[in-house]
């Protein structure tokens, strides 16, 4: 059978560092899914609105492998136990497919690029392909007596931010839930607890700098993305002309 894609997500990740390990974690997250024209009709979309909740799946796109593991291991164990692939949620797939509960906020029918889905609390990279989208159905899909093996109950927000209001005032207000929802669900790979290191996010538009010590992060520096390539755009070329001066 022969996929393609349907539309892709656009989502204020850019790189795959400091996006939620699931969907629905982090509430204020905005995304929207975008389709291809050939899916761009009104009539495909009909009765959507009424359902609160979307299911979509979709591609693992930065995480194709040709050959694949019968075991990963999973990051809520800290990267210390093997379980089997399909006992995870791992991206390392036979098939790199994934699936992502997330809110429907909107269905904006014009536009330029309408039909568009405007959704929340999504844990996709910017980009993400999507395949199909299904509507989330409460009696069929919610199951409080599920049990969810070595995962079974949901990460608690473990860490307090110190967000500076000089750097506060760098972030767009519409985006600033988002980021602190993002950064208090601590986006570092959980195998790592080094206070000294100084970590690197980008998130809508901006690169986020920050440490994190006893339950504390603290948001060191903020700047815009284009800023930053400048920045060491021209470190290099000063770089590159002082080893020349050297030589």
């Amino acid at each position: 059978m022969e996929m393609k894609p349907i539309g892709w997500v656009k989502s204020d990740f850019q790189s795959k560092f400091g996006i939620p390990r699931q969907s629905g974690l982090v509430e204020e997250l905005q995304a929207r899914v975008v389709f291809s024209p050939e899916y761009r009709v009104k009539e495909a979309f009909r009765g959507l609105s009424g359902f609160s909740h979307i299911w979509l799946l979709w591609e693992f796109s930065k995480s194709v492998r040709e050959n694949w593991s019968p075991t990963v291991r999973p990051p809520r164990l800290g990267g210390n136990q093997r379980l089997g692939v399909f006992a995870t949620r791992s991206p390392f797939r036979p098939n790199p497919l994934g699936l992502s509960c997330v809110r429907l906020e909107k269905v904006e029918l014009e536009g330029p690029e309408g039909p568009v889905l405007h959704i929340l609390g999504a844990d996709l990279l910017d980009g993400t392909p999507v395949f199909d989208i299904k509507p989330y159905l409460p009696y069929a899909d919610c199951r409080p007596e599920a049990v969810g093996g070595f995962a079974s109950d949901a990460p608690e927000e473990k860490l307090q931010v110190e967000l500076p209001p000089e750097l506060t005032k760098k972030v767009p207000p519409e985006k600033l839930p988002a980021l602190l929802g993002v950064l208090r669900r601590d986006p570092r790979p959980s195998y790592q607890n080094d206070p000294e290191r100084s970590y690197g996010m980008a998130f809508a538009g901006l690169e986020v700098k920050f440490r994190v010590k006893n339950g504390t992060l603290s948001v060191t520096e903020i700047q815009r993305q284009g800023m930053l390539e400048d920045t060491n755009r021209i470190l290099s070329e000063f770089s590159e002309d002082y080893k020349r001066m050297a030589e």
